[in-house]
C-alpha cells in the first residue's frame, strides 16, 4: 500500500498525449520570442500544423491589435514580472477567421537570472468574450435606456411648467384687460348715450362676451391637451336651471330663432353642472349657426334607464361623411362655404366634457336633420 508521499508514475506516452491533447493551447517561447514548442490542440484550433509554426514570433499569430497590444503591454509586462494572467488575444486561424482567447505566461529562468525560456497556455474564450459583449451592450442599453427617461422626465417637467404658464397667462393676462373694458362700457351706459353710442356699446359688450367665450375654450382646450383632461367638480343637484339659463341666454343673442325645449329629468344629477351648460351651449350654438334659419332647433333632455340623454336637432344641409369624422377635432372650423367666427373649439370641448363624466357625444346627420346626442351614465 503507498504511503502519503508515494508518487504513482505515469508512462511516458500519457505524459506526451496529456501535452498534445490538453483541454488547452501550450506553446514555448525561445528568450528570442520564437516558437520552439507547440501541442496538437493550438495547431488544431487556428488549422496549422505544429511544424510551421515553429521557428515563428507569438505575434506572427495575432492580429494587428493583437500585435500592437503584444509589443506594448504584453511583453513589457511579462519581462518586468516574469508572468502574466489571463490577457486576451485574438489568434488569426490559417482560414482567417479570428479565435479569441486568454493567454497565461510564465517565465522559466537560470540560477544566474538568464532567460531559459517561456511558458504560454492559452483558453478558448469565444464564449466568455459574447457574454462580456452582451454584458456591455446591456449596460449601454440600460444607460441609453435611462437617458430617455431622464430626457422624457425632463420634457414632462417642461411641459408642466409651460402649461401652468400658458394657462396663468389666460386666465390672468387676458382676462383682466378684458375686464377693464367691460367695467368700462357699464361706466358710460350709466352716462346719458346718443342712440349711436348705445350701438357702439352695445357692439362692445357683444364683443366682450364674445372674448370671454374664446378665453373659455382656449383655456379648456390647454386644460384638456396639456393637463391630461377637463377638471369636473361633481356635485349632486338639479340640472334642469343651469340647462333654462343657457336656453334662454342663447335665445336672447337669436331672437330670430325658435327653440323648442323639452326637459323630463328625475331629480337631482350628480355632474358638473356648470360644464353641463357649457357642453349644451356649445352644442345648441352650433345648431344656432348652422341649421336652416326657417326651422326650430330642438333640444331634448330626459333621465332613460339610468343614464342621462340629451339630444340637439336642427334642419338644414347633411353634414358630410369627410367632415364628419373630423367634427370633434381641435380647429376645425366646418365645411368650406360655411361660416363659423369661433376658433373651432367648441364641439372638442364639449366631447371633453362628455367624456369627462364617462359618457360620449355621437352625431348624425341626414337630409331631414343633423343631431347630436350626449348620453352619459347617472350612477
Amino acid at each position: 500500500m503507498s504511503g502519503p508521499d508515494t508518487q504513482i508514475s505515469m508512462p511516458a506516452e500519457d505524459l506526451e498525449d496529456l501535452y498534445e491533447n490538453a483541454p488547452c493551447g501550450y506553446l514555448s517561447l525561445q528568450p528570442d520570442g520564437r516558437i520552439v514548442k507547440v501541442n496538437r490542440t493550438l495547431s488544431t484550433w487556428i488549422g496549422i500544423p505544429a511544424e510551421q509554426l515553429l521557428g515563428k514570433r507569438l505575434h506572427d499569430l495575432l492580429n494587428t491589435s493583437g500585435r500592437i497590444f503584444y509589443e506594448t503591454h504584453f511583453a513589457p509586462l511579462l519581462r518586468m514580472q516574469g508572468f502574466f494572467n489571463e490577457v486576451a488575444l485574438d489568434l488569426v486561424a490559417a482560414d482567417g477567421r479570428k479565435l479569441p482567447v486568454l493567454a497565461n505566461a510564465m517565465e522559466r529562468r537560470a540560477e544566474d537570472g538568464a532567460l531559459l525560456f517561456t511558458r504560454v497556455t492559452m483558453f478558448q474564450a469565444a464564449e466568455r468574450r459574447r457574454y462580456e459583449r452582451e454584458l456591455v451592450e446591456a449596460r449601454a442599453a440600460a444607460d441609453t435606456a435611462g437617458a430617455i427617461v431622464k430626457s422624457q422626465l425632463d420634457f414632462e417637467q417642461q411641459t408642466a411648467e409651460l402649461r401652468e404658464q400658458f394657462i396663468a397667462i389666460l386666465g390672468h393676462d387676458l382676462r383682466n384687460p378684458l375686464a377693464s373694458i367691460a367695467a368700462a362700457g357699464r361706466m358710460l351706459r350709466k352716462e346719458e348715450q346718443t342712440d349711436r353710442w348705445t350701438k357702439v356699446l352695445d357692439l362692445m359688450q357683444g364683443s366682450v362676451v364674445r372674448m370671454s367665450g374664446l378665453i373659455d375654450n382656449v383655456l379648456d382646450f390647454a386644460r384638456a391637451r396639456l393637463g391630461g383632461g377637463i377638471v369636473l367638480d361633481r356635485r349632486t343637484e338639479e340640472l334642469e336651471p343651469i340647462l333654462r339659463q343657457v336656453i334662454e341666454e342663447l335665445r336672447y343673442s337669436h331672437l330670430d330663432r325658435r327653440i323648442e325645449v323639452s326637459i323630463e329629468l328625475d331629480g337631482p344629477i350628480s355632474c358638473d353642472s356648470s360644464r353641463i351648460g357649457q357642453l349644451v351651449s356649445n352644442l345648441l350654438g352650433n345648431a344656432l349657426t348652422h341649421g336652416t334659419p326657417d326651422e326650430p332647433v330642438r333640444l331634448s333632455a330626459a333621465t332613460v334607464d339610468g343614464r342621462l340623454e340629451l339630444w340637439i336637432a336642427n334642419g338644414g344641409a347633411p353634414i358630410s361623411s369627410d367632415a364628419m369624422t373630423r367634427l370633434f377635432q381641435p380647429f376645425f372650423k366646418g365645411e368650406a362655404g360655411t361660416s363659423q367666427r369661433g376658433l373651432g373649439l367648441g364641439l372638442y370641448i364639449a366631447s371633453e366634457i362628455a367624456r369627462a363624466h364617462g359618457g360620449a357625444i355621437t352625431v348624425s346627420s341626414g337630409v331631414n336633420e343633423t343631431r347630436f346626442t350626449f348620453v352619459m351614465p347617472l350612477d
